[in-house]
């Protein structure tokens, strides 16, 4: 996948580097730290520079957290498990993440929003709950694109500090995904540990 990635940014420039994330917003198992870290090192090799990819990759990710904020208030729960439960094994979701990300929403409001962004899967997937709560637009199109952007200029400053060695970033940011994933599935366990007890 990763090769086809770089082809599409190497081929398309700033319209491919947004194109990839709207379409990572929407379809989570494409990896944003992908094509942000390499956006940076193309910095470093093309006339690309810096303000735009990270212009560029920002538009993409709002645009595609619009999609999926619409797609939330259209759909409702149950039709979105029915989707999930058909192509799941596609889009590599479960219906356990999209009452993740219902729960966050509930729990912590609108921040979460932004605090979402910084989190794999969840960084698209918090979009769907706003949009089913009918989070005023204005603030969600706000919170989503501060999130958005300190994440991608993290991202893309730091392929373009590394150069070639941007692989390296991307290595990183895979152990980063795994921490989360760990720390997300221990909080799960212990709330369904602390709903069994209090049922008890």
């Amino acid at each position: 996948m990763e090769n086809w990635l770089t082809d599409i940014m190497n081929d398309f420039g700033y319209i491919g580097i947004a194109f990839l994330i709207a379409v990572e917003n929407i379809f989570p198992p494409i990896p944003s730290e992908v094509v942000l870290t390499f956006g940076g090192f193309m910095t470093t090799q093309s006339n690309l520079g810096i303000t735009g990819v990270v212009i560029a990759a920002t538009a993409g990710s709002v645009g595609g957290a619009v999609v999926l904020y619409f797609l939330g208030s259209q759909l409702g729960v149950e039709r979105l498990e029915r989707i999930v439960g058909r192509w799941g094994h596609v889009l590599r979701l479960e219906k356990a993440d999209i009452h993740k990300a219902q729960g966050w929403f509930d729990k912590y409001g609108y921040w979460t929003v932004f605090f979402c962004r910084f989190i794999p899967l969840m960084r698209s997937l918090i979009s769907i709950p706003a949009g089913m709560a009918k989070m005023n637009i204005i603030p969600f199109l706000l919170l989503t694109t501060a999130g958005t952007l300190i994440w991608n200029v993290v991202l893309v400053y730091l392929g373009a500090s590394v150069g070639n060695s941007w692989q390296t970033i991307v290595d990183y940011m895979n152990v980063y995904s795994r921490i989360v994933y760990a720390i997300l599935i221990i909080l799960a366990l212990i709330l369904i540990y602390l709903f069994i007890r209090k049922k008890k």
